[in-house]
């Protein structure tokens, strides 16, 4: 049993960093055709395929063919595996990383909350269950008027969007995945996307900012810190010139940016349910039927056993009791 979870865990992860390859290659093209809002929805693919892997496949005719289905689908998995490895001995590695993962989170949020207590850390949005955004001590005198209504209209389009609650979740990913590098590169990026959705929306409205607003990010940019569960606006050369060059872009009419958003949300579900499709069967589970049996003989007494049935004898026996 725990072997077969570890194949599924694992051939859960190959999944996903196959899809986070596929997002790499197509967020920057879907960002410049359909905008930015779709460009971060195709990020929903990686997680719906880790979930699809996870979820048991369709029912087997027999309990042979789902054996040999699932020895088909894990033999490889367990060859790469050294020999003195158990599966126990596995799933305490991997509790040890999750544990370690965790304590860096924790140490870093601790370290963010307490920069921004002292007044040297943000703008932020902080906290997952009910958000709240700081602004460093000296927020009034670095940033003038029009630029403060700028930031908090930025950290209210995270707010009001759940980007806090969905960034907690992308580090829990990062925690639970912690062995596989793909996972950590597509939370910087699916955050990197978050922030140019984010942008997008907030320039919705005030196309005639977009200088000002560049020159905000550009301010915003004095006192980095890392905050694992929140929404930051990214310290670094290489996003801050990304989305500098992205507010240069003729901004995507709501048509074709309602059109995009709709076609990567379908087609990440649609992948979502290819990765299950893709599950080795399961066995037959097993079906109540109720029956009557004696007892010493003389008495009837009715009961319900539990048996295993194929499909195919689930769907004769719904037809015939149909025309009975």
């Amino acid at each position: 049993m725990l072997t077969d979870l570890l194949a599924g865990f694992v051939r859960a992860n190959l999944l996903a960093a196959l899809t986070i390859v596929i997002v790499l290659a197509l967020r920057v093209p879907v960002r410049r055709l359909l905008g930015p809002h779709s460009a971060y929805l195709l990020w929903l693919a990686a997680p719906l395929a880790f979930v699809s892997c996870l979820i048991p496949g369709a029912e087997a005719e027999s309990e042979a063919a789902a054996l040999a289905a699932a020895q088909a689908a894990t033999g490889p998995l367990l060859k790469a595996v050294p020999s003195n490895l158990s599966p126990s001995a596995l799933t305490g590695i991997w509790l040890a990383g999750v544990g370690l993962a965790v304590g860096f989170v924790v140490f870093g949020q601790i370290r963010f909350l307490a920069r921004a207590r002292a007044g040297r850390a943000g703008p932020a949005v902080v906290g997952v269950i009910c958000p709240r955004y700081v602004t460093p001590a000296n927020f009034a005198e670095i940033f003038d008027e029009p630029e403060r209504a700028l930031i908090r209209a930025h950290e209210r389009a995270h707010i009001d969007r759940g980007h806090p609650k969905i960034n907690a979740a992308i580090t829990a990913a990062q925690a639970i995945c912690w062995f596989n590098p793909l996972v950590h590169i597509a939370a910087y990026y699916a955050r990197l996307d978050q922030e140019l959705a984010c942008d997008a929306t907030v320039m919705s409205g005030r196309s005639r900012q977009r200088r000002l607003y560049a020159q905000t990010m550009l301010k915003a940019q004095i006192a980095p810190a890392t905050l694992p569960l929140g929404c930051h606006w990214i310290a670094a050369p290489h996003p801050l010139e990304t989305r500098i060059a992205n507010l240069k872009q003729p901004a995507v009419g709501d048509i074709r940016r309602l059109a995009g958003a709709w076609a990567t949300a379908l087609l990440a579900i649609g992948w979502g349910y290819a990765a299950w499709a893709a599950q080795p069967a399961s066995p037959p589970r097993p079906h109540f039927v109720q029956t009557i049996f004696t007892e010493s003989g003389t008495h009837l007494r009715s009961g319900v056993v539990m048996i295993r049935l194929s499909p195919s004898q689930v769907a004769d026996m719904t037809r015939a009791s149909t025309r009975d």
